[in-house]
């Protein structure tokens, strides 16, 4: 039965593609568009099909569906100046791809976001708060930037540096732990970032091993800004209920306003991950590790030095008043006996050898990448109008309306 299911499910996904393809082609013919009954089919009105004839540019926003974009923003940038090659990365929004620019023949991480979406989630904040950050990164060597970003009716794309060293994460859990030297390095790198972000008053809140890229070289580059809050003050607090469960600190839990010492929390919860393989208070229940977030004590292993030890454990206090950096911030941190073999000048300035060397050998080179995103194929609707988006969805449609359709004629003995 087993191998009955199998066979049916290549059947029709084979059928499903023989289908797409042919109806792909047919699109794309000028002569074939215009007949009435292919029209009625791919229910296309004249206007779209002028748009995938002469393959336009994007129209340009309407004022109502414009996102002020700021200093960041390229008017005259669009879609099809790319070449986007595969899909890096997902979100909740939208997806990261591999971009080359069909001028410069750069490599460029390109962040598409779908703006319907984040307007029913109500997320614009965010998402401007994410632009303002990127903005500020070009001073700091381990922090992602922004190239510009440009708007298309119902897209929002950045313009990344492409990095390929692959997430924290995901060497993590090829390597399940780190030794203590190369987790000292990448928390140092690390913890240089969020001092950068601190100095201009913003907060990161969402640092996580996903969020932790590793270069071509094997330095740090933080990523995704879009829960960092600005305008607070080395004294100030903010409220809002965000994060990732297993990196939450307790005064976000408790819903209690919180400071810049959350970040740090989160670093000691990073660096107890490198070390021992799993975050601190992790439980597959989540309410079981809210609890233990808020009341187990920290309980710590007696396989890492009495330094690393003394520092997670000022990192992982619970009481954000006694924790390591609330009075200094990250000079706090920087001075701890933890880091005393780092040479913070010689770190900025990337003249440590990194412990690990990704070994890439170009940007085509995506052995650090999941299989999960580059297998996945480019959305057609990526690099098109709107326009030429509602048609690629007809035809997706229609597809999945005619499988086991599986007569694909040649075009030439079809017209």
């Amino acid at each position: 039965m087993k191998d009955k299911t199998t066979a049916l499910t290549s059947f029709m996904k084979q059928r499903r593609m023989g289908l797409n393809d042919f109806i792909q082609r047919l699109a794309t013919n000028s002569y074939a568009c215009k007949h009435p009954e292919v029209q009625s089919i791919l229910n296309l009105s004249p206007p779209q099909e002028a748009e995938l004839m002469n393959a336009n540019p994007s129209p340009p926003p309407s004022p109502s569906q414009q996102i002020n974009l700021g200093p960041s923003s390229n008017p005259s940038a669009k879609p099809s100046d790319f070449h986007f090659l595969k899909v890096i990365g997902k979100g909740s929004f939208g997806k990261v791809l591999l971009a080359r620019h069909r001028t410069d023949d750069q490599f460029y991480a390109v962040k598409v976001l779908q703006k319907k979406a984040i307007l029913k989630k109500k997320e614009e904040k965010h998402i401007m708060s994410e632009r303002n950050v990127l903005l500020k990164n070009v001073k700091h060597p381990f922090l992602v930037g922004l190239h510009y970003s440009f708007q298309t009716a119902d897209k929002l794309y950045f313009v990344l540096d492409y990095i390929n060293g692959g997430e924290l994460f995901y060497h993590l859990q090829r390597e399940r732990c780190f030794l203590e030297p190369r987790a000292r390095f990448y928390a140092a790198e690390i913890a240089s970032a969020l001092g950068y972000l601190h100095s201009l008053n913003i907060v990161y809140r969402d640092l996580k091993p996903e969020n932790i890229l590793l270069d071509s070289q094997g330095h740090i580059i933080l990523t995704d800004f879009g829960l960092c809050k600005e305008n607070i003050e080395p004294n100030g607090t903010t409220s809002t209920f965000c994060g990732t469960p297993e990196y939450l600190a307790p005064e976000v839990l408790h819903k209690q306003p919180y400071d810049r010492t959350v970040d740090w929390w989160c670093l000691g919860a990073v660096l107890y991950e490198m070390l021992y393989g799993l975050p601190p208070f992790y439980s597959r229940n989540t309410a079981e590790m809210y609890d233990n977030i808020l009341n187990k004590p920290l309980q710590l292993k007696p396989n890492i030095s009495n330094a690393a030890r003394h520092l997670l454990e000022g990192l992982l206090q619970k009481d954000r008043t006694k924790r390591l950096g609330c009075t200094d911030d990250f000079i706090e941190i920087k001075n701890h006996i933890f880091f005393s073999p780092i040479n913070w000048d010689d770190l900025n300035a990337k003249k440590i050898t990194p412990p690990f060397n990704p070994n890439v050998t170009g940007p085509n080179d995506l052995r650090h990448f999941d299989p999960e995103f580059t297998d996945e194929p480019v959305p057609s609707s990526i690099g098109c109008s709107p326009d030429s988006a509602l048609v690629t969805a007809s035809i997706k449609e229609a597809a999945e309306a005619f499988v086991g359709f599986s007569y694909a004629p040649a075009m030439d003995s079809y017209l």
